[in-house]
């Protein structure tokens, strides 16, 4: 019998169709070409050699171990092609324009993008512990960065890994975009775990850990810092969140010595996945708190991982309710096993 999973920090509903299930084997790509790349593409702007193919960087990390001017192990750029663009001048970004019934704004903001590695071949999850810590280095500063322009509310870090997720170069790249609106989706989770701490006086998302670590059949894995877990109603296959220990409601307050700690828990997760699934299209997202909320009790910043495994159908469109063949804890083990 199918069952239908609540998620108590979204109110989000999601089918576990446990006649459906699969086994691991069924999702593995057959792609060879995903392990035959170059490291290095004369044609790929963001390879190392092509830095005049994109803007000049905002940011960047010098390699510590190539001992020469101009080598870099991470570079940030304004996105050549962004969704939305920095103001010129010092007015009223965020005003809003009433035509006729409908409102209109100027798409002001910030997008950037974060080239993760010199190396064309590589991945998040064949990068060394050290290389991925670097990246997530990058994005905390970044985000203090950008949340300090006035026209940004909302700072969102995500990365698109595939054709299937959405990305248009297999250069390992994440992207950061600043937006002057806090999106309905945002509002919802932040409404959602408002009204649970209203009635319960606590975090969903602290409570939530602590259930999951004493029930342990959904953590995938764990350190000092983080825990790794797949939700209890899992939107799609094989979905993980990777939660703080520490309650905080901000991605900006990542500690310098929770990020390498951070780095290894991101980097052993996509491990995981690239083992079990072979190099699956997934798409990340640090889900933090908005500007303005970065001091609320009731959120807790997190990592959500989304395998591309299945595709959405009309029922999923329609409802709003996913359908997950997998089922969360058998997917938990599975990833417990590809460690």
């Amino acid at each position: 019998m199918p069952k239908l999973r609540q998620d108590p920090a979204t109110r989000l509903w999601s089918i576990i169709a446990t006649e459906r299930r699969k086994r691991p084997d069924d999702f593995v790509r057959h792609d060879e070409a995903a392990e035959s790349l170059p490291s290095y593409d004369e044609n790929c702007p963001f390879c190392p050699g092509n830095e005049s193919k994109t803007p000049e960087p905002v940011f960047s990390v010098s390699d510590p171990e190539a001992g020469a001017a101009g080598k870099w192990s991470v570079r940030v750029v304004p996105n050549k092609f962004p969704a939305l663009v920095r103001p010129d001048g010092e007015g009223d970004t965020t005003r809003r324009v009433r035509k006729c019934m409908y409102l209109e704004m100027d798409g002001t903001g910030e997008h950037e993008v974060v080239i993760e590695t010199p190396d064309h071949s590589k991945t998040l999850a064949t990068l060394s512990e050290d290389e991925v810590t670097m990246v997530v280095r990058t994005y905390r500063d970044r985000f203090l960065a950008l949340d300090k322009s006035p026209w940004n509310q909302m700072i969102i870090i995500f990365r698109n890994q595939g054709e299937g997720a959405g990305t248009s170069l297999v250069h390992p790249h994440s992207q950061i975009i600043g937006t002057p609106v806090v999106p309905e989706e945002i509002r919802r989770r932040l409404d959602a775990s408002q009204r649970y701490y209203d009635d319960l006086g606590t975090c969903v998302y602290c409570d939530i850990l602590d259930y999951e670590i004493k029930e342990k059949t959904r953590v995938v894995c764990s350190n000092s810092g983080f825990v790794a877990l797949c939700p209890f109603a899992s939107a799609v296959p094989f979905e993980v969140w990777i939660l703080p220990r520490r309650h905080a409601s901000s991605f900006g307050v990542l500690s310098d010595g929770e990020i390498p700690l951070l780095g290894k828990m991101l980097r052993d997760v996509l491990q995981r996945m690239y083992r079990l699934l072979g190099n699956p299209d997934y798409n990340y997202v640090v889900r933090s708190a908005p500007h303005h909320s970065a001091g609320e009790p009731h959120f807790h910043w997190y990592v959500e991982i989304l395998p591309r495994l299945t595709t959405r159908a009309g029922f999923e469109i329609g409802s709003g309710i996913n359908i997950n063949v997998v089922v969360p804890e058998d997917a938990a083990e599975q990833l417990r096993k590809a460690g």
